[in-house]
């Protein structure tokens, strides 16, 4: 089924040839019935996989107790989640909302919105880096540089800037900045780890100069890298992390942590939800983090992806990333994923020559070796 003529759908994702229609774990099976290995779990979503049991029974309880409530009153599962992350990343306050472009239009509003408690009105600039993504809604798209993506939007939100090169990021950041973010590993960049000088420099030249060091850890975070945050690996100390995708392994959150001296300036009707943090994405949530903060599972993905790294680098040049996050260079980054589509291997292209891979992080070494045969000599 290709989704062209006769379809009700817009046709902002392209032509679409292939409909799926069931998930197993690292699996997922087309109308055909045509099995794939899935090594883009919804483009770093689906970390525990497809039709996990504790994922599927904890949806079952929770939709049969309560789906939706509003922020108008407290719930259970809302708090706890924010307990836990809370105490996996030492940050002290969590807002919620449903995706990562939704985290990151919030982080950007309460790093203004604390320059202006702060009474600090020129600190407006906000600051990202060359070949960021950061989301597609209109705050989040002003930070992500990418002419593609912004042809057609301008004017977009004012103030928000990014050097042509990583060495200018630093000059940007002034008295001026309310807060530069960065990602750790750019992933819709070509899965491009950053290096740690250059994060560790742009975290002290926010300190230096008073600006709010973000890290976006919406596709590097809930054990994407082998920790549960990707910043841990580094020792950098942000004031602001937004998070999605693999928090409630397809169920629709994001969040924003932050320290409780930044997160007092969303006071009262600052900032909100409709259906942000409900009683069903925070209980699946919750079982997520249970799992994927476990030291042994995360010792498990750093072991995959070590296998992972050995593969990439016999199918591939340029082999880039951390835990199960790499991307490779190929001739033609396009031809290459649908061609490994016909041989039962689901990828994404980042980039006229980079594919990236994100499997579930429920891998196994045998699924690795598995990718490889179906991909060996693939250009």
């Amino acid at each position: 089924m290709t989704v062209v003529a006769g379809s009700k759908l817009m046709n902002n994702y392209g032509q679409r040839s292939l409909e799926m229609v069931r998930g197993d774990g690292a699996y997922l099976y087309d109308q055909t019935g045509k099995q794939y290995l899935d090594f883009t779990a919804g483009i770093a979503v689906c970390n525990l996989g497809h039709a996990h049991p504790s994922i599927t029974e904890t949806i079952s309880r929770q939709a049969a107790t309560l789906i939706h409530c509003s922020n108008l009153y407290l719930n259970p599962e809302q708090q706890r989640l924010a307990r836990s992350l809370s105490a996996l990343s030492g940050l002290d306050e969590v807002f919620f909302c449903n995706s990562g472009t939704e985290a990151n239009e919030a982080a950007i509003k309460l790093a203004r919105k604390y320059a202006a408690f702060r009474q600090e009105t020129q600190r407006t600039r906000i600051v990202s880096l060359p070949n960021a993504f950061h989301g597609r809604t209109f705050g989040s798209l002003s930070i992500t540089p990418k002419p593609a993506y912004q042809a057609g939007y301008a004017p977009l939100v004012p103030d928000c800037v990014a050097p042509t090169e990583l060495a200018g990021v630093l000059d940007l950041i002034d008295e001026h900045t309310a807060a530069c973010f960065v990602e750790v590993i750019q992933g819709e960049g070509g899965v491009r780890p950053l290096s740690q000088d250059l994060l560790v420099a742009i975290e002290q030249r926010c300190r230096d100069t008073g600006a709010l060091f973000v890290i976006d850890e919406v596709q590097t975070g809930v054990g994407r890298t082998g920790s549960f945050y990707a910043f841990e690996q580094l020792g950098l100390h942000p004031d602001i992390v937004t998070m999605a995708k693999g928090l409630a392994n397809g169920m629709p959150i994001g969040a924003v942590l932050a320290k409780s001296e930044v997160a007092q300036a969303f006071g009262p009707g600052s900032h909100g939800s409709t259906f942000g943090g409900n009683p069903l994405v925070t209980a699946v949530a919750n079982v997520v983090c249970e799992i994927v903060s476990q030291p042994q599972f995360l010792s498990s993905v750093v072991s995959l992806g070590e296998r992972l790294e050995q593969v990439l680098n016999r199918l591939g040049t340029e082999v880039t990333g951390r835990g199960l996050m790499w991307g490779m260079t190929v001739s033609d980054a396009k031809q290459y994923v649908a061609k490994a589509a016909e041989r039962g291997v689901l990828l994404t292209a980042v980039g006229d020559t980079r594919v990236r891979f994100v499997p579930p992080l429920i891998l196994t070494h045998e699924q690795i070796a598995e990718m490889e045969r179906r991909l060996a000599d693939l250009e």
